[in-house]
């Protein structure tokens, strides 16, 4: 069997945690944050706002089309988000799902919160919800052996493929 390279250069900011240790050093506050305030929702990946909340893909998914589901409010943990925030940001989760269950099709889905460092949340200093598209065998060795994720799709084209689910119009339907 030949010897094979699987290359992810695009992982090394995200190990490093470069972008996020640079803006933190200029000031500039929480990556989510400043995401919400950009108006570049397309090159961000913000999929959809809403009055409360807003839905992005990750960045540094686990699987295609993992979403993240934030409230607008800059809060480490749910009881510090006002009750009609809190209830957005529930309605939008549902939504996320549903948006992945029409556009991707997957066979299950993981939805999950980390809350605190100490509870594996990677910026616990703004809560969000991880909504993770799955499949039967979709994991292999590489996450467990190599710490690598293998991509099929590239983040543009599943912002594409999702982004038709997210829309205003739709907005909080059953």
């Amino acid at each position: 069997m030949a010897n094979s390279t699987l290359w992810a250069p695009w992982r090394i900011d995200y190990i490093l945690n470069k972008d996020e240790k640079d803006a933190e050093t200029r000031g500039q506050g929480c990556l989510f944050c400043r995401l919400l305030k950009d108006d570049r929702d397309r090159e961000n990946l913000i999929l959809e706002r809403t009055r409360h909340s807003f839905v992005m893909l990750n960045r540094f998914p686990y699987s295609s089309g993992h979403l993240l589901v934030l409230p607008q409010t800059h809060a480490a943990r749910l009881d510090e988000l006002e009750t009609e925030a809190y209830i957005d940001l529930m309605l939008l989760m549902k939504k996320a799902v549903r948006g992945l269950r029409q556009g991707i099709n997957p066979a299950g889905v993981n939805a999950g919160i980390n809350l605190g460092e100490a509870a594996g949340a990677g910026i616990a200093e703004h809560l969000h919800f991880h909504v993770v598209p799955r499949w039967q065998g979709d994991h292999n060795f590489m996450p467990v052996i190599a710490d690598t994720m293998v991509m099929p799709q590239h983040l543009e084209s599943t912002y594409e493929m999702l982004k038709p689910f997210f829309t205003q119009e739709s907005n909080h339907q059953n």
